[in-house]
């Protein structure tokens, strides 16, 4: 098998402050759990930011800047921003900061769907900041915008016109005929880096025959194009990680995807999973990739041909 990549998902946008103690919000928080993550052996770091002063998700690109330069100058990962950011942002507003730091990596969602987080508004029983329970009920009602049009316009702007490569998000079996799509237009070539996500409300549930069926049709699309990853939502994401692992698949971990180290135990930091999932991947006798090695497997432009 070859080496494996460990992706680590800092912050994300859909966990909110009252959630967990632990949830990175300010610059040096995210920059600081970034560096810690990529210590640990994440060689790709997903990086959402948040308003400072309420946690909120937030697509400023001077939120952005807060920490993309400390990450940079401290750490040889590779940075992989989000352009999905929050559902309840615009395309415009997502692309913001992507447009402005010319990162080596993006990430892409291949599909509009529902993108729903109101259950867990039910499990939080005291709230830091007043957002935060109308933003996670609201989703009862919201529609993470992905259309096509969408798409080619991120594979345009950020791939075309400043050489990224992406992170291609799939939350379901249609998504990947999406990405299929593209790739017969022309608008994307391989090597293809694809995320199978599991676990969010709106997309598939995390079952095991879910990640073998996603595997089978990959292959079918995209033949030996293409490296998939696994991230899986809240308890399911050490399991399904680790099958991704065995079935020769890359990982991902991080506090977007799950707040806890084990069952009803909080994670401290983002390096705590990543090491974690890295013991266990050594321990089935892969090789965990640097950040070099993933530059050379992804075919990326190098940090050096970024603006950050």
């Amino acid at each position: 098998m070859s080496k494996i990549i460990i992706t680590c998902a800092v912050t994300g946008s859909i966990h909110t402050p009252s959630m967990s103690p632990y949830l990175p919000i300010t610059a040096s928080e995210i920059a600081e759990g970034a560096i810690g993550a990529a210590e640990a052996g994440a060689a790709i770091l997903h990086l959402h930011a948040r308003d400072p002063a309420n946690g909120r998700p937030s697509a400023e690109p001077a939120h952005f800047m807060g920490f993309l330069p400390q990450i940079k100058q401290r750490s040889d990962a590779v940075l992989n921003i989000s352009t999905g950011g929050s559902a309840t942002m615009t395309l415009a507003q997502r692309l913001a900061a992507p447009k402005l730091a010319e990162p080596e990596m993006c990430s892409l969602n291949m599909g509009t769907m529902n993108f729903a987080l109101y259950p867990a508004a039910a499990r939080i029983t005291e709230w830091k900041h007043d957002w935060e329970k109308p933003f996670l009920e609201g989703s009862d009602d919201l529609v993470f915008k992905n259309t096509p049009r969408d798409m080619a316009t991120i594979l345009q702007e950020m791939g075309v016109e400043r050489g990224a490569r992406f992170e291609f998000e799939c939350y379901d079996i249609s998504h990947l005929y999406m990405l299929r799509h593209f790739v017969d237009r022309g608008l994307v070539q391989g090597p293809l880096f694809i995320q199978f996500v599991f676990g969010v409300l709106g997309g598939m549930g995390p079952d095991p025959e879910n990640l073998t069926h996603m595997k089978l049709i990959a292959d079918k699309l995209f033949g030996d194009a293409y490296a998939f990853s696994v991230l899986a939502a809240g308890r399911h994401q050490m399991p399904l990680i680790t099958m991704s692992a065995i079935l020769g698949g890359h990982v991902r971990v991080g506090l977007e995807d799950s707040l806890m180290i084990s069952r009803g135990v909080l994670a401290k930091t983002n390096a705590e999973q990543v090491l974690k999932i890295r013991r266990i991947v050594e321990d089935l006798g892969r090789e965990v990739a640097s950040p070099a090695e993933v530059r050379a497997m992804l075919g990326l432009k190098g940090a050096d041909r970024t603006a950050i």
